[in-house]
């Protein structure tokens, strides 16, 4: 079984093509710029890179190119689109309607849009994604396997606000959490590598990316995660604010003369690292500048982010009654070594210890901490994809 994972951004297109027989990937890109003429999809086959400019302007078109992509005569990695035996597309937000992966049909779409207006950033993006896939493909059996759905095991305590309850009853005002991919997938990974049953272990998993969020995992189970209503709540991020004093928002507002639209494009593309040093938004580039003397903003920045991951790795501690494992993982986790080396030292009062020299690696899987740390530390690189091409199989297996 060959299955097409997707996932949409509101001017993004990622997909990769895995066959199931053996967990291979085949192919895999990224289109970017979608809406403009500028745009471009990078297509990876066997360690080759083909990159094909092309101006689209929605994301049907730009569906329509990977696919010819896929069965190019050239580095085609199938011979006919029929080959293709689902797709499976990673949603956003599912609020409380959905607590597992589904099969998409009109009543799933008609569902997942009534969620839109608590991911109005994603969830639109991806009803683009699904509707593009039917039409390319319509015979085609579609998964939606969503962002949220790991963290509705989360207790009740852990995931309401205190606001009037009537804010939870009548718009489903909460904590809902993401990244539920891939701090399943991780989590998964560190059992089958301490050799231990997932149901034995206390695991805190660091997802830090462009987005960021950390999660309490007790026995497989998602109990808390940084993240909340909506993917800018927690850790402060390369765009997005975190956590924040609620004052703050209204304050700016009043000042300002904002309208709450207004306030959360703020919040979520012109705040976090890149707010606070008026650099560009690029991760790499704010920590080189905290290395440097007259970049005193990036430096706090940064301290700023390391800080609060560990904060909140040790909030968790709380929750899990002890940790055996805490794991790095996303595109910062995996490949900065001196924020992962950072957040570490900041835990050293709870036994966590690093080995220096093991820790000095990029996107590999490896335990980093000594053999003399308390608690376990882990790079474990993830698989979101595997993760919704798993439960796409699993699901059309048993239409």
């Amino acid at each position: 079984m060959k299955i097409l994972v997707v996932n949409c951004g509101s001017s993004s297109l990622k997909y990769q093509l895995i066959d199931m027989e053996n967990e291979t990937l085949l192919a895999k890109g990224n289109f970017e710029r979608i809406g403009e003429n500028e745009a471009f999809v990078t297509h990876k086959v066997n360690g080759e890179k083909y990159v094909i400019k092309s101006p689209v302007m929605n994301h049907e078109e730009a569906l329509k190119i990977v696919l010819e992509q896929l069965v190019h005569k050239d580095y085609g990695v199938i011979k006919d689109l029929s080959e293709i035996s689902a797709v499976g597309h990673r949603l956003v937000h599912g609020g409380e309607l959905f607590s597992e992966s589904v099969a998409i049909n009109e009543e799933v779409i008609k569902k997942y849009e009534s969620c839109s207006s608590l991911a109005p950033l994603h969830n639109p993006a991806t009803i683009l994604g699904i509707r593009a896939c039917q039409k390319a493909m319509p015979n085609v059996p579609m998964v939606g396997v969503f962002d949220t759905a790991f963290h509705q095991t989360m207790p009740k305590e852990n995931y309401l606000y205190p606001i009037p309850y009537e804010y939870y009853e009548k718009y489903g005002i909460r904590k809902y959490g993401f990244h539920g991919t891939s701090h399943q997938y991780v989590s998964k990974k560190c059992a089958e590598i301490v050799g231990k049953p997932i149901e034995d272990l206390k695991i805190v998993t660091c997802h830090l990316g462009q987005g960021a969020s950390i999660c309490a995992i007790d026995g497989g189970k998602s109990i808390d995660t940084s993240m909340g209503l909506s993917p800018l709540g927690g850790i402060a991020m390369v765009t997005r604010s975190g956590d924040l004093d609620p004052s703050v928002v209204t304050e700016i507002m009043e000042r300002e003369n904002l309208t709450a639209k207004e306030v959360n494009t703020i919040l979520n593309k012109k705040s976090g690292l890149y707010g606070m040093t008026g650099l560009n938004p690029d991760f790499r580039e704010i920590e080189l500048a905290s290395y440097e003397d007259n970049k005193p903003k990036a430096k706090v920045a940064i301290e700023l982010f390391t800080k609060t991951i560990a904060q909140f790795v040790a909030k968790y501690a709380v929750s899990l009654k002890g940790i055996d494992c805490i794991v790095f993982t996303g595109g910062i986790g995996e490949n900065q070594i001196n924020i992962r080396k950072k957040i570490c030292e900041n835990l050293e009062w709870m036994g966590v210890k690093l080995d220096l020299e093991k820790n000095n690696v990029r996107s590999i899987e490896t335990k980093i901490s000594s053999d003399d740390s308390k608690i376990d530390v882990y790079i474990i690189p993830t698989d979101e994809e595997m993760v919704i091409a798993r439960d796409t199989k699993r699901i059309v297996e048993n239409m």
